[in-house]
């Protein structure tokens, strides 16, 4: 069974921090790229960050200088540290993996959601 499981998502007020964490089986974290994606009510899915097999990383023009997506092989975990973060991050974040870059569409795995808000 395939599965994804996202953590760490809650509310926190402007300017603070998150770390969000993707738990991924063995087989989905040896795929080509995992990524972070987040849908606002209302809004389209959005990319966040990538990263690729080879460590490459890839973000939104939005929170560049503010997000680290990073992941540790050995506890098959995807992780993305979020920083100063502002109410236009509110949001469900989802982890992907079996993908192209940010390119929600082309990814084949999804995990449930973690919902982050950020209050003003």
């Amino acid at each position: 069974q395939v599965q994804l499981v996202e953590s760490g998502g809650g509310s926190v007020q402007a300017g603070g921090s998150l770390r969000l964490s993707c738990a991924a089986s063995r087989y989905i974290y040896s795929s080509t790229s995992m990524g972070w994606f987040r849908q606002a009510p209302g809004k389209e899915r959005e990319g966040v960050a990538s990263i690729d097999s080879d460590g490459s990383t890839r973000y939104a023009d939005s929170v560049k200088g503010r997000f680290t997506i990073s992941k540790d092989n050995a506890k098959n975990t995807l992780y993305l540290q979020m920083t100063s973060l502002k109410p236009e991050d509110t949001a469900m974040y989802y982890c992907a993996a079996d993908g192209v870059r940010m390119i929600w569409v082309s990814y084949n795995y999804w995990g449930q959601g973690t919902q982050v808000t950020v209050s003003s």
